[in-house]
């Protein structure tokens, strides 16, 4: 057997594949049908475990190529427009932080917000829980900014949101949403939500979103054979109730077609990051207020505490020793000869004692 060697050049580096694949607007169902191979073929080529060989790799050294020149064509494009506009600019000034967080929104938001419902099976939800994301990524700006992939980023933060089990305790979710009109989407969706939610996100995140079992793992926080494990289980449940999903390919194509399908559409990102800052604005008050109350009540304690030591008072206690009283009985006679002088005599005392009025 002859293996035909790629004369393209030396390929990007496996980052660099994924990212000229991205650019192009492509998914990796979506290039390997254009290649002629099998998803995990390209999943491979574009972590870098496998070097693409035969006419396929051909194809794909070439797609590579053609990507880098179109980049490299908006790339001067930019640069010829910036330099036409007014030649005394200088050179392109980098992006705002509004600038870049509008351009990863816009990028990012509308097909993440259909991910999350494949999670949720709630339309509402998952646009609250794709938007309460971008506010926590508008928030942490600078982290996001510098990740590998902030796009990852954002999304392991929105199906954490989604996912959340204290939403059942929430009035406007305690109900039901109206199902897909479509039976085959219902039924899907029906064995979607009846997996466990670390399967669900599992077989969602490979199946659905097209990551490679290892960057699922990482994202879903389990090693690499439990990812599989739970990955394997998942599929299988689905084809328990919809046998025709069987098939990885097709319950792919058939997750795409049942996100696709729902008219989820995102807020603008201005309104997201307003309502960010204001949220900021909000908790910051109450933390600033929380605090001054802490620090008043410090102060009038300090002000009304004692500055000396005072002993408690001893409790009552019981005073032994004294005689009972005498019970009353009869007079004896001196007392009542005394009673009986007494009875007798004045009562205003002798005269002498009585004021004289003038």
């Amino acid at each position: 057997m002859v293996t035909t060697h790629i004369t393209a050049g030396p390929l990007p580096s496996p980052k660099e594949r994924r990212y000229l694949r991205q650019s192009a607007s492509l998914t990796q169902a979506q290039l390997a049908a254009r290649l002629g191979v099998g998803r995990a073929t390209l999943r491979a080529w574009e972590s870098g475990r496998r070097i693409p060989g035969g006419s396929e790799g051909e194809a794909y050294a070439r797609f590579l190529t053609a990507a880098v020149e179109a980049t490299a064509r908006q790339e001067r494009a930019a640069q010829e427009g910036d330099a036409g506009a007014d030649p005394t600019a200088g050179p392109p000034r980098p992006l705002t932080p509004a600038q870049a967080f509008d351009a990863l929104y816009a990028f990012c938001a509308p097909a993440l917000v259909r991910q999350t419902y494949l999670l949720t099976g709630r339309r509402e939800l998952a646009r609250e829980a794709v938007e309460q994301a971008f506010q926590t990524a508008w928030q942490r700006w600078p982290e996001v900014a510098r990740d590998r992939d902030p796009g990852g980023w954002v999304r392991a933060v929105a199906y954490d949101c989604a996912l959340s089990p204290w939403h059942r305790f929430r009035p406007r979710y305690r109900h039901e949403e109206p199902p897909p009109a479509d039976p085959a989407d219902r039924a899907l969706l029906h064995a979607l939500l009846g997996l466990p939610p670390s399967y669900r996100r599992t077989l969602v995140l490979y199946d659905g979103v097209g990551l490679d079992l290892p960057e699922t793992a990482a994202e879903t926080e389990a090693s690499t054979p439990a990812a599989a494990g739970r990955l394997l289980r998942a599929r299988e449940a689905v084809a328990a109730h919809v046998p025709a999903l069987a098939d990885p390919a097709v319950l792919h194509r058939r997750l795409t077609e049942l996100a696709s399908s729902e008219r989820l559409l995102a807020a603008r990102p201005t309104t997201v990051r307003t309502y960010g800052e204001r949220r900021n604005v909000f908790w910051t008050r109450a933390a600033i207020a929380f605090t001054v109350a802490i620090i008043g009540s410090t102060a009038l304690t300090l002000r009304t505490a004692p500055t000396h030591y005072e002993p408690p008072i001893a409790p009552a206690q019981a005073v032994h020793g004294v005689p009972p009283p005498a019970a009353m009985g009869p007079l004896s006679q001196e007392e009542q000869a005394l009673r009986t002088k007494l009875h007798h005599s004045d009562s205003g005392g002798p005269e002498r004692l009585l004021p004289e009025f003038r």
